[in-house]
């Protein structure tokens, strides 16, 4: 298919071309500030980035979910996390020192 007004660039079109930054200043700045994907600083940062082994069948599970696998896998770890949540408040009451 071709767009007769977008044409395809030639060899001289390259050597013709002049980067962004000396057309629109103003637009090249507004570009550097993030790249394509990268997300903006959070008002209030809510979740930590960290580092986790799983097993590549769990991982695989989750990710044959498809989009989204990971709010699916950080409720999964909610729900573990919520049923600890008395044997950690015992164990602190077993730890804390006697005044």
């Amino acid at each position: 298919m071709i767009d007769e007004e977008n044409p395809e660039w030639t060899e001289t079109d390259f050597k013709r071309a002049v980067p962004t930054r000396l057309i629109h200043p103003d637009l090249a700045e507004w570009s550097k500030r993030r790249k394509q994907g990268e997300r903006g600083p959070q008002k209030a940062p809510v979740k930590q980035a960290i580092s986790i082994r799983v097993d590549k069948d769990v991982l695989a599970t989750y990710k044959a979910t498809g989009s989204g696998w990971q709010k699916r896998m950080n409720a999964a770890l909610r729900m573990g996390a919520e049923r600890l949540t008395p044997f950690v408040a015992a164990k602190k009451k077993r730890s804390a020192p006697a005044r």
